[in-house]
Protein backbone atom coordinates (compact mmCIF):
# COMPACT_ATOMS: atom_id res chain seq x y z
CA UNK A 1 0.00 0.00 0.00
CA UNK A 2 1.44 3.15 -0.67
CA UNK A 3 2.75 5.86 2.11
CA UNK A 4 0.74 9.18 1.98
CA UNK A 5 2.32 12.65 1.94
CA UNK A 6 0.79 15.48 2.65
CA UNK A 7 2.52 19.13 0.91
CA UNK A 8 1.88 22.39 1.74
CA UNK A 9 2.48 24.86 -0.84
CA UNK A 10 2.79 22.77 -3.36
CA UNK A 11 1.96 24.96 -6.42
CA UNK A 12 5.16 26.09 -7.03
CA UNK A 13 8.86 25.70 -6.00
CA UNK A 14 9.91 23.51 -3.27
CA UNK A 15 6.41 22.13 -2.87
CA UNK A 16 6.16 21.46 -6.50
CA UNK A 17 9.12 20.02 -6.82
CA UNK A 18 9.08 17.94 -3.47
CA UNK A 19 5.01 16.46 -4.91
CA UNK A 20 7.12 15.15 -8.07
CA UNK A 21 10.19 13.33 -5.82
CA UNK A 22 7.58 11.67 -3.81
CA UNK A 23 5.26 10.91 -6.30
CA UNK A 24 8.48 8.85 -7.86
CA UNK A 25 8.71 7.02 -4.77
CA UNK A 26 5.64 5.85 -5.39
CA UNK A 27 3.71 7.92 -2.38
CA UNK A 28 0.25 9.05 -2.41
CA UNK A 29 -0.12 12.47 -2.13
CA UNK A 30 -2.20 15.34 -0.40
CA UNK A 31 -1.24 18.48 -1.70
CA UNK A 32 -2.14 21.87 -0.71
CA UNK A 33 -2.12 25.82 -2.13
CA UNK A 34 -4.01 29.09 -2.74
CA UNK A 35 -4.35 28.34 -6.46
CA UNK A 36 -7.10 26.09 -7.35
CA UNK A 37 -5.61 26.19 -11.38
CA UNK A 38 -2.20 25.02 -10.09
CA UNK A 39 -3.70 22.14 -7.98
CA UNK A 40 -5.73 20.96 -10.66
CA UNK A 41 -2.66 20.76 -13.14
CA UNK A 42 0.06 19.45 -10.95
CA UNK A 43 -2.60 16.67 -9.73
CA UNK A 44 -3.34 15.70 -13.49
CA UNK A 45 0.91 15.62 -14.51
CA UNK A 46 1.07 13.51 -11.57
CA UNK A 47 -1.46 10.83 -12.21
CA UNK A 48 -0.34 10.94 -15.61
CA UNK A 49 3.36 10.52 -15.03
CA UNK A 50 3.72 8.56 -11.70
CA UNK A 51 0.25 6.41 -11.51
CA UNK A 52 -0.36 7.85 -7.90
CA UNK A 53 -3.56 9.39 -6.40
CA UNK A 54 -3.72 12.97 -5.14
CA UNK A 55 -5.84 14.50 -3.66
CA UNK A 56 -6.03 18.61 -3.74
CA UNK A 57 -6.76 21.38 -0.80
CA UNK A 58 -7.27 25.10 -2.00
CA UNK A 59 -7.47 26.80 0.62
CA UNK A 60 -4.71 30.04 2.27
CA UNK A 61 -3.01 28.38 5.46
CA UNK A 62 -2.77 31.89 6.95
CA UNK A 63 -6.76 31.79 7.08
CA UNK A 64 -7.51 29.22 10.59
CA UNK A 65 -10.80 29.19 9.07
CA UNK A 66 -10.02 27.44 5.87
CA UNK A 67 -7.62 25.32 6.89
CA UNK A 68 -9.71 24.11 9.67
CA UNK A 69 -12.23 23.17 7.29
CA UNK A 70 -10.34 21.86 4.28
CA UNK A 71 -8.55 19.45 6.85
CA UNK A 72 -12.15 18.01 7.80
CA UNK A 73 -13.17 17.27 4.44
CA UNK A 74 -10.04 15.05 4.17
CA UNK A 75 -11.29 11.91 3.95
CA UNK A 76 -10.75 8.81 6.17
CA UNK A 77 -9.05 6.77 4.24
CA UNK A 78 -6.73 9.86 3.54
CA UNK A 79 -6.22 10.75 6.79
CA UNK A 80 -3.61 8.30 7.52
CA UNK A 81 -0.49 10.44 6.62
CA UNK A 82 3.03 9.30 7.18
CA UNK A 83 4.94 12.63 6.21
CA UNK A 84 3.62 15.95 6.32
CA UNK A 85 6.25 18.61 4.54
CA UNK A 86 4.97 21.79 6.32
CA UNK A 87 6.91 23.99 2.73
CA UNK A 88 4.46 26.75 2.67
CA UNK A 89 5.75 30.37 3.51
CA UNK A 90 6.58 33.85 2.71
CA UNK A 91 8.39 37.18 2.71
CA UNK A 92 7.10 39.95 1.99
CA UNK A 93 8.89 42.96 1.90
CA UNK A 94 12.59 44.55 3.59
CA UNK A 95 11.07 47.12 5.88
CA UNK A 96 13.04 47.79 8.84
CA UNK A 97 11.21 47.67 12.15
CA UNK A 98 10.40 51.12 12.49
CA UNK A 99 8.57 51.24 8.90
CA UNK A 100 5.20 50.82 8.48
CA UNK A 101 4.51 47.36 7.39
CA UNK A 102 2.32 45.63 9.64
CA UNK A 103 -0.18 44.17 7.09
CA UNK A 104 3.18 42.44 5.48
CA UNK A 105 4.38 41.52 8.94
CA UNK A 106 1.22 39.73 9.81
CA UNK A 107 1.25 37.94 6.18
CA UNK A 108 4.47 36.69 7.38
CA UNK A 109 3.74 35.78 11.32
CA UNK A 110 -0.05 34.30 10.15
CA UNK A 111 1.60 32.09 7.64
CA UNK A 112 4.80 31.06 8.44
CA UNK A 113 4.08 30.16 12.06
CA UNK A 114 0.42 30.16 13.46
CA UNK A 115 -0.43 28.59 9.70
CA UNK A 116 2.27 25.80 10.30
CA UNK A 117 0.97 25.31 14.04
CA UNK A 118 -2.25 25.16 13.19
CA UNK A 119 -1.89 22.49 10.23
CA UNK A 120 0.48 20.13 12.20
CA UNK A 121 -1.68 20.08 15.23
CA UNK A 122 -4.38 18.72 13.47
CA UNK A 123 -2.34 15.94 11.25
CA UNK A 124 -0.57 15.27 14.26
CA UNK A 125 -3.31 13.87 16.12
CA UNK A 126 -3.97 11.66 13.56
CA UNK A 127 -0.46 10.37 13.72
CA UNK A 128 -0.12 10.05 17.25
CA UNK A 129 -2.88 7.14 17.81
CA UNK A 130 -0.88 5.17 14.97
CA UNK A 131 2.56 6.00 16.83
CA UNK A 132 4.46 6.68 13.46
CA UNK A 133 4.64 9.54 11.45
CA UNK A 134 7.42 12.03 9.89
CA UNK A 135 6.88 16.39 9.51
CA UNK A 136 9.70 17.91 7.85
CA UNK A 137 9.68 21.46 8.64
CA UNK A 138 10.85 24.20 5.60
CA UNK A 139 12.77 25.99 7.21
CA UNK A 140 15.78 28.97 6.06
CA UNK A 141 19.14 30.31 6.63
CA UNK A 142 17.10 32.89 7.55
CA UNK A 143 15.80 31.05 10.94
CA UNK A 144 19.77 31.25 11.74
CA UNK A 145 21.44 34.20 10.81
CA UNK A 146 19.59 37.45 11.21
CA UNK A 147 19.82 40.44 8.90
CA UNK A 148 18.86 44.29 8.03
CA UNK A 149 15.37 44.49 6.67
CA UNK A 150 14.25 40.79 7.53
CA UNK A 151 13.84 40.99 11.08
CA UNK A 152 10.24 39.82 10.93
CA UNK A 153 10.76 37.32 8.51
CA UNK A 154 13.84 36.14 9.86
CA UNK A 155 12.07 35.67 13.12
CA UNK A 156 9.49 33.79 11.70
CA UNK A 157 12.32 31.32 10.39
CA UNK A 158 13.57 31.48 13.91
CA UNK A 159 10.20 30.47 15.31
CA UNK A 160 10.22 27.26 12.78
CA UNK A 161 13.47 25.62 13.73
CA UNK A 162 12.53 26.49 17.51
CA UNK A 163 9.12 24.89 17.04
CA UNK A 164 10.80 21.94 15.61
CA UNK A 165 13.17 21.03 17.94
CA UNK A 166 9.93 21.60 20.82
CA UNK A 167 8.17 18.96 18.13
CA UNK A 168 11.10 16.65 18.49
CA UNK A 169 10.82 16.57 21.96
CA UNK A 170 7.30 16.64 22.33
CA UNK A 171 6.80 13.60 19.86
CA UNK A 172 10.02 11.40 20.96
CA UNK A 173 7.68 8.99 22.95
CA UNK A 174 5.09 9.11 20.02
CA UNK A 175 7.90 7.48 17.43
CA UNK A 176 7.21 10.39 15.32
CA UNK A 177 10.33 11.75 13.48
CA UNK A 178 10.62 15.44 13.02
CA UNK A 179 13.18 17.25 10.69
CA UNK A 180 14.19 21.21 9.91
CA UNK A 181 15.85 21.77 6.11
CA UNK A 182 17.27 25.20 5.83
CA UNK A 183 18.02 26.51 2.54
CA UNK A 184 19.81 29.13 1.71
CA UNK A 185 18.99 31.48 -2.22
CA UNK A 186 16.69 28.86 -3.77
CA UNK A 187 15.88 30.33 -7.37
CA UNK A 188 11.64 29.59 -6.81
CA UNK A 189 9.13 32.72 -6.76
CA UNK A 190 10.38 33.73 -3.48
CA UNK A 191 11.93 37.17 -4.50
CA UNK A 192 9.23 37.85 -6.65
CA UNK A 193 7.08 37.39 -3.83
CA UNK A 194 9.06 39.22 -1.10
CA UNK A 195 9.46 42.47 -3.90
CA UNK A 196 5.85 42.58 -4.77
CA UNK A 197 6.00 41.21 -8.33
CA UNK A 198 9.14 43.26 -9.23
CA UNK A 199 11.10 40.90 -11.69
CA UNK A 200 13.75 42.95 -11.91
CA UNK A 201 15.20 43.08 -7.95
CA UNK A 202 13.78 39.72 -7.74
CA UNK A 203 16.72 38.28 -10.54
CA UNK A 204 19.00 41.09 -8.63
CA UNK A 205 18.88 38.70 -5.52
CA UNK A 206 20.43 36.05 -7.53
CA UNK A 207 22.78 38.28 -9.88
CA UNK A 208 26.29 36.57 -10.49
CA UNK A 209 25.43 33.46 -8.22
CA UNK A 210 24.13 30.44 -9.16
CA UNK A 211 21.35 29.79 -6.23
CA UNK A 212 19.82 26.63 -5.15
CA UNK A 213 17.32 25.03 -7.34
CA UNK A 214 13.68 23.13 -5.61
CA UNK A 215 14.58 20.24 -6.56
CA UNK A 216 17.92 20.65 -4.72
CA UNK A 217 15.70 21.41 -1.63
CA UNK A 218 13.59 18.46 -2.80
CA UNK A 219 16.30 15.69 -2.58
CA UNK A 220 17.40 16.78 0.63
CA UNK A 221 13.72 16.25 1.59
CA UNK A 222 14.11 12.99 -0.24
CA UNK A 223 17.05 11.65 1.62
CA UNK A 224 15.60 12.63 5.05
CA UNK A 225 12.56 10.50 4.46
CA UNK A 226 13.53 7.38 3.07
CA UNK A 227 16.37 7.17 6.11
CA UNK A 228 15.43 3.65 8.02
CA UNK A 229 12.82 4.10 11.04
CA UNK A 230 15.40 4.07 13.15
CA UNK A 231 17.32 7.14 12.13
CA UNK A 232 16.46 10.49 12.15
CA UNK A 233 18.11 13.50 10.61
CA UNK A 234 17.07 16.18 12.91
CA UNK A 235 18.39 19.33 10.73
CA UNK A 236 20.26 19.83 7.29
CA UNK A 237 21.70 23.57 6.10
CA UNK A 238 21.83 23.80 2.53
CA UNK A 239 23.34 26.53 0.53
CA UNK A 240 25.13 27.15 -2.88
CA UNK A 241 29.18 26.80 -2.92
CA UNK A 242 29.04 30.41 -3.39
CA UNK A 243 26.77 31.39 -0.64
CA UNK A 244 28.40 30.86 2.76
CA UNK A 245 25.58 32.30 5.27
CA UNK A 246 23.16 35.08 5.14
CA UNK A 247 25.84 37.33 5.11
CA UNK A 248 28.99 36.46 2.81
CA UNK A 249 27.88 35.48 -0.62
CA UNK A 250 30.51 35.22 -3.25
CA UNK A 251 29.43 37.16 -6.68
CA UNK A 252 31.45 36.52 -10.14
Amino acid sequence: MNKIALITGATSGIGEATSRTLSNLKYNLIITGRREDRLAKIKQELESNYGNSVLTLCFDIQLENETSEALANIPSKWRKIDVLINNAGLASGTEKVYEEAWDKWSQMIDTNIKGLLFLSKEIIKWMVPRKTGHIVNISSIAGINVYEGGSIYCASKHAVNAITKGMRIDLLKHNIRVTSISPGMVDTEFSLVRFGGDETQAQNVYQGVTPLSAIDVAESIEFVVTRPPHVNINDILIMPTQQADAYNTYRK
